[in-house]
């Protein structure tokens, strides 16, 4: 496979560590970066060692030293610029949440399909060694029936600016709850079937600042889902069985499971180098769509996450 070359679009917090990862495993190189100022874009590129800089994203898409373009932009802008990089020939990865509704997220991968091009939502915590424990753990009746499920992260949402901004996207269901409704299609290999909650908005917004939700997969296990930018609570998943449970601490990064009877751990520098990897392999194979993170993956649920949102 010829080495491929990465644009990183935004110079988000998560850029640093997916450029990263890139170079930890090898296959790609990094060749340019843009932001919304030519000055930050410089600064960024200093930094962390990326060849060129734009002071523009759409400087970035007409470069043809870059034949990938990763997206770590605010939530609403994923649409615009996987668009506009899809447009212009380049495969993208656009982290996640792919976009904020089912309609943008199934346009996006129609299009990627006509045009012959590699798109993927960026879901690191799919491809975790953690997390591929749970699910073989799971398939292998290890834990006898699972029957119930439950997800709690917090965090302050003070550390992007944007996260209190509707129109950004912001909100820690869109950030994080597409962590949890993905986690569990994962594992259970099926869909959410009902989902309802309840949110804490930010004083003077129509955004959440926390959430208390509970549903059922289509396989009848039955979930709760709380995430909150106001309280400190304990981050971690857990998952219960007829036969036993355990426990995944910071499920969206997990570097270990905790069983009733045992612990593993799974250290690693970049978590998002697992991910990356599978993105490698992909391409390696001449695909055009994860056989992980699919388009139909990605769609059904952010769909989920509307209707979360159209019940508020």
């Amino acid at each position: 496979m010829e080495t491929l070359r990465y644009g990183i679009l935004s110079t988000s917090s998560i850029a640093p560590r997916f450029i990263a990862a890139v170079r930890e495993e090898g296959s790609f190189e990094v060749s340019a970066l843009s932001s919304r100022s030519l000055e930050k874009a410089e600064e960024k590129a200093l930094a962390w060692g990326v060849p060129k800089a734009y002071g523009s994203h759409v400087e970035l898409l007409e470069d043809k030293a870059v034949d990938i373009v990763y997206i770590s932009a605010v939530n609403s802008a994923h649409y615009k610029w996987a668009k506009a990089a899809l447009l212009a020939g380049k495969h993208v990865i656009c982290e996640k949440p792919c976009t904020t509704t089912e309609v943008q997220t199934r346009e996006l991968f129609a299009l990627a399909k006509e045009k012959g091009l590699f798109l993927m939502e960026a879901q690191k915590m799919l491809f975790l060694p953690a997390v591929l424990a749970v699910k073989e753990a799971i398939d292998s009746g290890k834990l006898g029936k699972i029957r119930m499920a439950e997800f709690n992260h917090s965090f302050y949402g003070s550390y992007n600016n944007w996260m209190y901004d509707e129109a950004a996207g912001g909100g820690p269901l869109l950030s994080s709850g597409i962590f949890v409704i993905e986690l569990l299609q994962f594992l259970f290999d099926c869909d959410v079937a009902e989902i309802t909650g309840i949110c804490t908005k930010y004083p003077g917004t129509n955004v959440e600042a926390q959430y208390a939700l509970s549903g059922r997969m289509e396989n009848g296990v039955l979930f709760s889902m709380k995430n909150s930018t106001m309280a400190i609570m304990k981050n971690s998943a857990c998952i219960y069985g007829e036969e036993g449970s355990l426990e995944l601490p910071e499920y969206w990064k997990a570097r270990k499971v905790i069983f009733s009877d045992e612990e593993q751990e799974f250290p690693c520098d970049h978590e998002l180098v697992y991910e990356v990897r599978h993105i490698a392999e992909c391409f390696r194979k001449g695909l055009t769509e994860s056989p992980v993170v699919t388009g139909e993956f990605s769609a059904r649920a952010i769909r989920t996450l509307e209707s979360v949102k159209d019940n508020w």
